[in-house]
């Protein structure tokens, strides 16, 4: 797969000159940056979440690939901003609007503006493979079913 479907949603993505369609911002940039499709600036109260609107739709249309929403490493590390789901999976039939789940886990309200870059969309390959059930595994690993903490470290 060499490209995905991109549909403007919002003419705001066009017109206003703050928002650009989807690009990366260098040669060796993984994602394209997702932007705030809103009117007036959101106050995010401290410890809310919003759904915010991107006003495009994406199609993959290819079942091997997904796209998945990230957050931003400076919005988490800088104000608290991350994504209310933590990540976003997005299935290659999804046509609706991408939608970030914008969460302020800082104890100070943040105010996110329009067309401000919130988030981050990335495509990546999806192994589909095919379930064999079984009452036992073929071989046993080193770990075998050591959980939580089994190296040692609480």
């Amino acid at each position: 797969m060499q490209t995905v479907q991109v549909k403007v949603l919002n003419s705001k993505v066009i017109d206003d000159p703050a928002f650009s369609l989807p690009t990366r911002a260098t040669d060796g940039s993984a994602g394209i940056d997702l932007r705030a499709c809103i009117d007036e600036p959101l106050t995010i109260k401290a410890g809310e979440t919003h759904l915010v609107g991107t006003g495009l739709a994406v199609y993959i249309a290819d079942p091997n690939f997904a796209g998945m929403i990230l957050p931003r490493s400076g919005l988490g590390h800088k104000h608290g901003i991350v994504l209310g789901n933590l990540v976003g999976l997005i299935d290659a039939d999804y046509q609706g609007e991408l939608m970030v789940s914008v969460w302020n886990r800082s104890a100070d309200d943040f105010v996110l503006n329009p067309a401000e870059r919130m988030a981050q969309y990335i495509v990546v390959p999806v192994a589909r493979p095919e379930f064999d059930i079984v009452t036992q595994f073929s071989d046993q690993s080193a770990r075998g079913a050591g959980g939580f903490g089994h190296s040692g470290r609480q």
